[in-house]
């Protein structure tokens, strides 16, 4: 049986990661699938490790520093050390149940990857986005389509699964932002010219998000665009950007 590594990046989930947790061990119990969790908490300043560290089956990485992507990465990393075959990721407000993630699993066979599709009509979306969280997330993933040529109509949902093989092509070459890290991800897979499947999936969008969309579109959509320009012979134009002084900078 092939061993899979859930990671779960937390920045402040004292109120959601519990649930999560519970559900997700039960689970896969249930299932007696070959499983470990590991949960990558970053920057966290509530009770996050406390309620974690209850669950004596986790792996917890801890850092001080660091966003959702550099969460994922390091728990990609730790995954690989524990010679996980399946490396995937799911978020910790448990939008995603167990039962959608495992779908990704029952579907990796002949895939080097699986990735959850919110927009998919077999989905079933519990909890309906605002219809501004939908124009921005429709509008996010078209640009992505049209500067980076992926197939994929949803890059964004927090689930997806992949092969070791491909994670360990790809990892060193990932960048960490928070809006552009699942992006730069699958380009890389692309790159490889890895199969990735994308299937419907079971959401209920949850409350307490730590995401301010009205806040944060500019710093989103420029994150996409500054990743364009990496991945192109302009790269130089970031190199630039980099040497700016912080307060010249839009951070993400």
């Amino acid at each position: 049986m092939e061993k899979v590594s859930i990671i779960i990046p937390a920045h402040n989930e004292e109120k959601r990661i519990g649930r999560t947790l519970k559900e997700y061990i039960s689970y896969f119990k249930r299932k007696k699938l070959n499983f470990q969790i590991i949960v990558v908490l970053n920057a966290c300043s509530d009770n996050t490790l406390k309620i974690v560290k209850k669950y004596k089956e986790l792996e917890i990485l801890n850092f001080k520093q660091g966003g959702k992507g550099f969460a994922i990465i390091e728990g990609f990393k730790k995954a690989l050390k524990k010679k996980s075959n399946l490396i995937g990721f799911v978020d910790a407000d448990m939008a995603t149940p167990p039962v959608a993630f495992y779908d990704l699993i029952k579907n990796i066979e002949n895939n080097d990857g699986v990735i959850a599709n919110r927009w998919d009509k077999k989905s079933y979306v519990k909890t309906p986005q605002t219809i501004l969280r939908r124009i921005i997330g429709r509008g996010f993933n078209l640009i992505v389509k049209i500067l980076f040529l992926l197939p994929h109509q949803d890059t964004q949902c927090g689930a997806k699964l992949f092969r070791r093989e491909l994670l360990e092509k790809i990892i060193p070459k990932l960048g960490s932002s928070e809006w552009s890290f699942d992006v730069d991800l699958l380009f890389y897979a692309r790159r490889e010219k890895a199969k990735i499947r994308s299937i419907p999936t079971i959401w209920n969008d949850q409350k307490g998000s730590k995401i301010n969309l009205k806040k944060n579109i500019l710093t989103m959509f420029l994150s996409i665009v500054r990743l364009r320009l990496v991945h192109s012979h302009l790269n130089f134009i970031v190199r630039f950007y980099r040497k700016l002084p912080n307060w010249m900078r839009v951070h993400n």
